[in-house]
């Protein structure tokens, strides 16, 4: 049955859209709402799927056409049919619709002046219905393959430095038995499209059509069915595949591994799989983009009287003058010690904020310390703050 939802809508596109502006918004939209990005979102999980829908018609040229000719698809329509809502190719058959209406337009000319709502009168409804035009199986035309969605959740570390994973998915596979062809040796088994009845409903706005099967193309009987894959020509089954996630990777990139979607049908491509990182966060570095940020303690004598820290970075220990006089939340760069770029050939920084840590007194001799730097230091640090109350 055909959804009812505007795949350009929903895409956030209007209809003139070219493919590379469809396949941007699909990318992005995807990327924003993919469930292992929200988990337990389920509005997200929704909109995800929307969108995966209207990019699966709109992304095909043949299931575009349909779609912009009668404002919905199905896999029953072919291309450049004719048939639009309120028409239907030859045995096609009509429910709950009430002809007396049409009837009362009827003229000496014919039907017309009535519209079924697709831009046909009544009369091409008709010639349609009882002249009937055969198209090829649905079954025999080439299909690409659907592509598949993996998250894959990675640690910091992992994306830092890229590292080789190997992920287990479930596929459609070629069947070994028939090539794909769908067809060995002499079985006759039941079309699994319309469970042998030779006809599939359709939706249009209010009206419901049976329009013949294209896959039996109405016999409700497939002759010569591969006993394995029972006509399909693919088989479900799991995989495993290997992929290198590159150094630098950042969370919610979206990695391409050709060829390895579901297969096509009737010799049509297979689709693709794209990976969709998660990066589990690091207790101490964060980053923005290329740029690792990083919080290290000082102690007040060090923001004082300046000195000479190691702080961590991911090559390991770096060495970072402290001035005299430096302040809480101060921010100095060290330079080249960020993420490594592949793609600009450069790397980034990083930047250490200082947080400076009040001395636990534990004993006299501290306390007596402190109070003769209270006595040195007079200045009302606060002096600032109150003018501007």
């Amino acid at each position: 049955m055909a959804s009812k939802q505007d795949y350009y809508q929903a895409l956030g596109l209007t209809k003139g859209a070219t493919a590379d502006e469809i396949r941007k918004s699909y990318r992005r939209l995807a990327r924003k709402h993919h469930p292992d990005l929200n988990p337990g979102d389920k509005s997200s999980e929704d909109r995800f799927k929307k969108v995966q829908e209207a990019y699966d018609v709109l992304s095909d040229e043949k299931k575009r056409k349909i779609y912009d000719q009668h404002g919905f698809y199905s896999d029953n329509i072919p291309p450049n049919s004719g048939t639009g809502p309120g028409e239907g190719p030859g045995g096609m058959g009509f429910e709950g619709f009430d002809f007396s209406e049409a009837f009362r337009h009827q003229n000496a000319g014919g039907y017309e002046g009535y519209s079924g709502g697709g831009g046909s009168n009544f009369k091409d409804i008709f010639s349609q219905f009882f002249g009937g035009n055969k198209s090829r199986p649905a079954s025999m035309q080439p299909e690409p393959g659907a592509d598949l969605e993996y998250g894959l959740a990675i640690d910091f570390w992992q994306s830092i430095r890229g590292t080789q994973v190997k992920l287990n998915i479930t596929r459609q596979e070629l069947c070994e038995t028939c090539g794909g062809s769908g067809s060995s040796g002499g079985a006759i088994a039941v079309c699994p499209e319309c469970d042998g009845t030779g006809t599939v409903s359709q939706l249009a706005g209010a009206m419901k059509f049976n329009l013949r099967c294209q896959r039996c193309d109405g016999s409700g009987r497939l002759k010569n069915v591969c006993p394995t894959c029972r006509g399909e020509g693919r088989v479900t089954r799991p995989d495993s595949v290997e992929a290198r996630i590159p150094a630098g990777v950042t969370a919610g990139s979206r990695l391409r591994v050709a060829g390895k979607g579901n297969a096509g049908a009737g010799g049509g491509p297979a689709g693709d799989l794209y990976i969709t990182i998660r990066v589990e966060e690091h207790p101490f570095f964060k980053r923005d983009g290329d740029t690792i940020e990083i919080q290290v303690p000082l102690t007040i004598s060090e923001a004082g009287l300046g000195a000479k820290i190691e702080v961590p970075t991911i090559d390991g220990r770096a060495l970072l003058k402290i001035p005299q006089g430096t302040q809480n939340g101060q921010k100095f760069r060290l330079r080249d010690k960020g993420v490594f770029n592949a793609r600009k050939n450069i790397r980034g920084d990083e930047i250490v904020e200082v947080v400076l840590r009040a001395p636990k007194v534990n004993d006299e001799r501290t306390k007596e310390l402190l109070r003769e730097l209270a006595q040195v230091q007079t200045e009302d640090v606060r002096s600032e703050m109150w003018s501007k109350v």
